[in-house]
Parts: structure tokens; sequence; C-alpha cells
């Protein structure tokens, strides 16, 4: 069982990386500030989201697709 769990959250960590990079892509397509920002600053990330909800929903919210394989890879981990 624990080497599904591996293999849950290591898909789980793909999928956020996934959108987390097309997060960042759209950040320094707005500008240089707000892809540097997204990089360094704590929360510009959220903030980037929640001022560009329109082109930023769609990324956004297909990440928390990620929760579920942690969820599973951790319950799977601890039942090892």
């Amino acid at each position: 069982m624990g080497a599904l769990g591996i293999v849950c959250l290591v898909i789980g960590a793909l999928i956020a990386i996934i959108y987390g990079l097309q997060l960042l892509i759209m950040a320094f397509r707005e500008s240089i500030l707000w892809g540097l920002g997204y990089l360094f600053i704590p929360l510009v990330s959220l903030l980037f989201v929640i001022v560009h909800w329109g082109e930023a929903k769609s990324p956004f919210l297909k990440g928390f697709m990620a929760l579920p394989f942690y969820l599973c890879g951790i319950f799977l981990m601890d039942k090892a």
C-alpha cells in the first residue's frame, strides 16, 4: 500500500506543479512585476488570482484536483 500512496502523492504533485506553472506564466504575461512578485513575495500569487479571476479561475480551480490525490496518498502511506 505504501507504493500506491507514493504514486498518489506524485500524481498530486504533478497536477499542482502543472497548474501552478500555468498561473506563473499568466502572471509573467501580465507584467514582469506580477511574475516576480508571484515568485518571491508571499500571498502575491493569491492576490494575482483574485485580481485576475476571469482568466486565472480555470487553472486555479483545476489545481484543486491534486487535493484528493494528496489525501489518498497520505491515507495509504499511513496504513503502510
